[in-house]
């Protein structure tokens, strides 16, 4: 079961990588991953440096894809972007954390999907 889903997260990512270039985004890294966690796209958008996480459903039963990003998530998607920014020395670029949702074939790009006070 583990490997499947792991196969449709990557199945959901390749999708999601797509989407972004195809909306301008330049893709930087795809699943970076340190000691704290994982983020599954960094990637820049007109000068902004947007994490990015993605996440799939094959139907809004359940809710949406982007509902099931808690607080707990968001938080440690912000201190993974923060080891990100101090390993690249990226200090002085604004930064975005975005999300992809992919419902079905749908796919539903929300960019500023949420906002972390990122302190260094």
């Amino acid at each position: 079961m583990k490997k499947q889903n792991l196969q449709k997260g990557k199945i959901g990512e390749a999708k999601a990588v797509y989407h972004l270039k195809k909306t301008g985004y330049t893709i930087i890294q795809t699943n970076f991953r340190c000691s704290i966690g994982e983020i599954d796209i960094i990637a820049q958008d007109n000068g902004v440096l947007a994490f990015v996480e993605v996440k799939s459903r094959k139907d809004t039963a359940y809710g949406y894809p982007s509902e099931a990003i808690g607080y707990k998530k968001r938080q440690n998607i912000a201190k993974v972007a923060i080891t990100y920014i101090k390993q690249n020395n990226l200090f002085d670029m604004p930064v975005r954390f975005d999300v992809v949702e992919i419902i079905g074939d749908e796919i539903n790009l929300i960019k500023d999907a949420f906002s972390s006070n990122i302190r260094y």
